[in-house]
């Protein structure tokens, strides 16, 4: 004798309440969790605007324009320096121009960035140098004043003839 085939039937159980509730407050938990990771994830860092131009009288040793291009991680900044306004009057080797850059710092204050490294530059080329290190704090207003730059041991004092274009860096 054939056993007739019985379609699947629900089951009259019930769960107990407890169980879907915590299970619901535990993804929400969860969630709360998630989101609160991402939001105090340290905010990825970038300067604005990454490069400025000005012009530095450097009194007897020349005037012109200037290239300044910054970058930031965290609390460190850096900031590479290229200006017309001084030229090599011989080869300079890499790595042997001492350089300050002093920037007003939100108006009310300076801070300098400094630094001993450059590329090499031959004889009639524009002096670059950098990157110049300095500290920086989250909302930082910084624009160049003054530039000074010791090679063989001759120091050039340079001082900003115009605002930096498009403006100063804000960290």
């Amino acid at each position: 004798m054939q056993t007739p085939i019985q379609a699947p039937t629900r089951s009259t159980e019930t769960k107990p309440a407890g169980r879907t509730t915590l299970r619901r407050g535990s993804l929400c938990l969860l969630g709360a969790l998630a989101a609160t990771t991402l939001a105090m994830a340290p905010a990825a860092h970038a300067v604005t605007p990454e490069t400025a131009t000005l012009s530095f009288d450097c009194g007897s040793y020349g005037s012109g324009t200037a290239t300044l291009k910054a970058a930031q991680d965290g609390t460190a900044a850096t900031i590479e320096v290229s200006t017309q306004a001084i030229t090599a009057p011989v080869p300079i080797g890499a790595n042997s121009v001492e350089s300050t850059l002093t920037l007003a710092r939100n108006g009310t204050d300076t801070t300098t960035f400094t630094g001993s490294s450059n590329p090499a530059i031959p004889a009639g080329a524009a002096v670059s140098t950098g990157p110049l290190d300095g500290t920086v704090a989250s909302g930082d207003s910084l624009e160049a004043k003054t530039l000074t730059v010791v090679v063989f041991g001759i120091t050039a004092e340079c001082t900003a003839a115009s605002p930096q274009n498009p403006g100063p860096f804000v960290f």
